[in-house]
């Protein structure tokens, strides 16, 4: 699988640092940043009249360039500061911008309205009257670009320092940044562009990105290709979505263990003819799903027991968690390998009492304690596995939030494993295939209609 990184507020600077240390001088980088985001803002919003508000600091120097290099390309250009340079390379683009330059609370609106107030590493909110400059000359342009980040939002967390406006485009310079990803900061991004300014960087935080899956050959066959069980208990309709998707993305072969037939269950996939202890014991099985329709009783206690100490991969989902967050982490501990765990935040909460720091912090912290990969669901989805690596995905549809999805997710993840994924890399690969099937389906989709497009997600892959 590709990935691409993105960096803390920390990260970037000494990214930066780094370059600067090599004899790329900031000015250089300022020039680049500034030059790749007119560029992008062109190509987006034609030449348009545009009015950059420029901040103090260096992305307010970002802004000057950012002017400079419109007007050189023929765009109708103004600028707002909100007060003098306070960075020498700041100061250098200032003196390079040979326009006028009016007082923010004293400008007027533009069609294009570019925020390069405040970027990466800011740690407050906007004074309440400069919000309100923000919010009015946001709201009375056509289209508002945001520089690095839209002033007001917290780098590493997506947290929202302060009211913040609704943007048409981001331009964040080398990566992306996790306030990019997360919520509640990632709804107000609008499309994402990230500039090349020519840093090398390196980083354990990374997006989830198409997984590339190699398709059966000539002598595979339903085994080799994968052998999915999926326990279920007292509400099997669920745990139905969860083997029907895993049917669909690729498993060779797939066993609901039920207390009776489901119906509406695809044919080929296998009901009856065996009770649990049978399949938890078949070698051939590669994957076990159980949590979907699994219930929390004795029994439902009794089987979750009994596949943690199975040989398979583990996906664990929904009641299984619940369970789970009864029992403790020593409970998961027992697993053969680690497992793969697909809270949302409620269960989350049950299993993990911690919630310091940001999605992808809990996330990561979570995964160490439990000895698991950590599909953290959420319009802001974190993957995180015990070794310390994260991944966040780009968002998904929103109309991904309604019931059971996440047992078509859980579905997709163990035919992934079964597949002969890692657990880390088949967690991303299922979120993605997931996130894919439901931009194909389209809006007012329900679960079974992830179980029509997952086919057409999958083949991307392949």
């Amino acid at each position: 699988m590709t990935f691409k990184t993105i960096l803390t507020a920390a990260e970037m600077r000494a990214a930066e640092a780094a370059a600067v240390a090599a004899g790329t001088p900031d000015t250089e980088l300022m020039e680049r940043a500034g030059i790749a985001a007119a560029d992008a803002i062109l190509a987006y919003a034609g030449w348009l009249p545009a009015l950059i508000l420029c901040g103090p600091g260096n992305n307010g120097g970002d802004g000057y360039v950012i002017a400079r290099r419109l007007a050189e390309r023929g765009a109708k250009v103004r600028v707002a500061a909100l007060a003098e340079p306070a960075t020498a390379a700041a100061r250098q683009a200032r003196a390079r911008w040979s326009g006028p330059v009016e007082a923010l609370d004293e400008a007027s609106p533009a069609p294009v309205l570019i925020d390069a107030l405040f970027g990466t590493g800011l740690t407050r909110g906007l004074d309440e009257p400069l919000s309100q400059i923000l919010f009015r000359l946001a709201n009375a342009a056509r289209l508002a670009v945001a520089v690095d980040l839209p002033s007001g939002v917290a780098t590493d967390d997506g947290a929202l320092l302060s009211p913040v406006p609704d943007f048409d485009l981001t331009i964040s310079f080398a990566t992306l940044k996790p306030a990019h990803l997360l919520q509640p900061a990632a709804r107000h991004m609008g499309r994402l562009v990230v500039a090349d300014i020519g840093l090398d960087a390196d980083s354990r935080l990374e997006t989830v990105e198409r997984p590339l899956l190699v398709g059966p050959g000539p002598a595979d066959h339903k085994y080799s290709r994968g052998y999915v069980a999926v326990l279920a208990g007292e509400m099997p309709g669920a745990a139905a979505l969860t083997a029907s998707a895993s049917l669909r993305c690729g498993a060779g072969y797939v066993r609901l263990v039920a207390p009776a037939v489901v119906e509406g269950v695809p044919r080929a996939v296998v009901q009856g003819g065996a009770d649990a202890e049978a399949v938890l014991a078949d070698p051939r099985v590669s994957a076990i799903a159980i949590g979907p329709g699994l219930g929390r009783d004795a029994a439902a206690r009794t089987l979750l027991d009994r596949a943690l100490g199975a040989e398979a991969k583990l996906v664990l989902d929904a009641d299984a968690l619940t369970l789970a967050a009864e029992e403790g982490f020593g409970f998961l501990h027992r697993a053969r390998m680690p497992p793969v765990l697909t809270p949302h935040a409620g269960e989350f909460a049950r299993l993990f009492a911690d919630r310091r720091g940001s999605k992808v912090d809990q996330a990561r912290r979570a995964a160490e304690q439990a000895r698991s990969v950590i599909v953290y669901k959420g319009p802001d989805t974190v993957v995180a596995a015990p070794d310390g690596r994260v991944a966040i995905a780009v968002s998904a549809p929103h109309w991904l939030a309604t019931a059971g999805t996440g047992d078509v997710l859980t579905g997709v993840i163990a035919a992934m494993r079964a597949w002969g994924l890692e657990a880390f890399e088949a967690a991303c690969a299922g979120v993605w295939l997931h996130g894919r099937a439901a931009e194909i389906a389209g809006p007012g989709l329900i679960a079974d209609d992830l179980l029509d497009h997952l086919p057409e997600a999958f083949a991307q892959c392949l």
